[in-house]
């Protein structure tokens, strides 16, 4: 079914510029000229009023039509996001599931009121000294949405992942720049879509999809006027070069953009005392989860230095040390991880032997230790490297151990292990912490993210470039909603849910 070219106005079109994918035995995919990219984001305006026009039933309707075609497609789109990955049959199958999972939340969402967060204001013609008119206000759909699909996740992040869901919940048309890493998987994806659009008769260009491999399709598509707002998931060099451009727009428009986290956890002492072992275990199997190629991916563990420090790191290592290589997604992601395992090497103590990988795009975990002193001296140990490496931070005492937390950038995720004993000293640091992240987790792992209504994957930058934004759970659609507010405004020329 994959014709290795590009969605365009309900048509699949191709180029004279070919990038072939050895994963999938030579398959040519088509790389989007910058007149379609043009013509892609003027069919996404031109039919911005149409789809936006849809009811919310239809368009919840639509959003169900698309995961029911990519059951349909399941097995396919598995056996090519395995071929092209590497990731295994089950995390795949599972991530296919949290897809379609996403668009019929996106869909329960929107059949009723609630995420418009409607306000009224009746009008007080008697208030004196003047009377006040009748206000109601609602949110409407932003406008055409590009949106970049991820290369940790080739279907959640993706395609049809939750920019995706949210946008066209939203009533926003999507353009979605596929990742040349999986760009078989996104076509089938966008194969589903194609086909919900034709049973739910959407107007063509409610999706569209481009493939392109560098940023020449990618910085089309953000700095085209018909774009009114930008989703992102991937290196903070690269968003931060889309962000900028979307910026620097003559009409600036939101960029979204989740950039990385290194997601550090706070051992605290008599957690540590009762179970130090257990600690390491789980952070370990948390590490290593996906070849550590998780946005959530655990890689600093904070805490006293000491005997129980001791424990939990031989516990850690030792897991560690007897983890399989495991193959990673892309060239790029392993020479970027093997480079930065090389970086750390001439910063801080190795403390695991795992020997070197073998097989192609293969890597094997690392574990460091370092000291709170040094840790906060060298900002370049907080920048993420990609897979699983992690670093043991340790602290003189509880003091330094807040003064590390005040050092901290930005972060999707910072975890407490703690008992209950150990309430006073988390009651001091959490005043910190709240400014540092989105998510704040007690006796957990990070990896591992709910898609549901409480959920909050976004934080201070560098984790995101918007603090109040996220991408997992249904405040997600907020990002691609406008208040609008109406006044004095006759029932018959208000939106459905303002009339009285």
């Amino acid at each position: 079914m994959i014709l290795g070219k590009n969605l365009i106005d309900g048509n699949w079109v191709g180029s004279d510029n070919l990038r072939t994918s050895d994963d999938l035995a030579g398959q040519g995919f088509a790389q989007a000229t910058a007149a379609q990219v043009d013509e892609a984001c003027r069919v996404a305006r031109r039919d911005f009023r149409a789809y936006s026009g849809k009811s919310r039933a239809e368009r919840a309707t639509f959003l169900r039509n698309i995961a029911d075609q990519m059951d349909v497609l399941g097995d396919e789109i598995t056996q090519t996001g395995m071929a092209e990955t590497g990731l295994p049959e089950a995390r795949l199958m599972g991530e296919r599931g949290r897809t379609t999972g996403q668009l019929r939340m996106f869909a329960d969402l929107i059949e009723e009121t609630g995420y418009l967060d409607i306000r009224k204001d009746g009008a007080l013609p008697d208030r004196t000294p003047l009377p006040r008119p009748d206000l109601r206000l609602t949110h409407k759909a932003i406008g055409p949405v590009a949106v970049f699909g991820a290369s940790n996740f080739p279907l959640a992040f993706s395609t049809a992942g939750g920019d995706t869901a949210s946008a066209l919940a939203a009533g926003c048309p999507v353009i979605v720049k596929g990742h040349s890493a999986h760009a078989g998987t996104a076509e089938l994806v966008a194969h589903a879509i194609a086909k919900a659009i034709e049973i739910c008769e959407m107007p063509s260009g409610t999706f569209q999809i481009v493939q392109g491999s560098g940023r020449e399709v990618g910085s089309a598509l953000v700095k085209h006027p018909e774009i009114t707002a930008v989703g992102f998931t991937g290196s903070l060099a690269g968003g931060r070069a889309l962000y900028n451009l979307c910026h620097a727009r003559p009409q600036p428009i939101p960029f979204y953009g989740e950039l990385g986290s290194v997601n550090p956890m706070f051992c605290l002492p008599e957690a540590m005392a009762a179970r130090a072992a257990e600690i390491g275990t789980g952070w370990a199997a948390s590490l290593t989860m996906g070849a550590g190629q998780f946005c959530t991916n655990p890689g600093v563990a904070v805490m006293l230095k000491g005997p129980f420090a001791d424990v939990l790191e031989t516990a850690c290592v030792t897991s560690l040390n007897e983890t399989a290589e495991q193959k990673m997604l892309t060239d790029g992601i392993h020479d970027a991880y093997e480079q930065g395992i090389r970086d750390f090497r001439e910063l801080m103590i190795e403390v695991t032997s795992c020997g070197a990988a073998s097989g192609k795009r293969a890597a094997l975990p690392a574990l460091f230790r370092v000291s709170a002193v040094e840790w906060i001296a060298n900002p370049k140990l907080q920048h993420e490297v990609f897979g699983a490496a992690g670093i043991i931070v340790q602290c003189d005492d509880l003091d330094q151990m807040r003064a590390l937390a005040e050092c901290l950038e930005g972060q999707l995720t910072i975890t407490l292990h703690m008992n209950d004993e150990d309430a006073l000293i988390g009651r001091t640091l959490m005043p910190i912490l709240e400014e540092k992240a989105g998510r704040l987790l007690a006796n957990g792992f990070p990896t591992g993210v709910e898609v549901c209504s409480a959920m909050m994957h976004g934080g201070p930058y560098p984790a995101s470039t918007d603090v109040r934004a996220t991408s997992v759970g249904t405040l997600g659609i907020a990002r691609w909603l406008r208040p609008v507010s109406y006044q004095n405004m006759p029932d018959a020329l208000l939106p459905d849910e303002l009339k009285v």
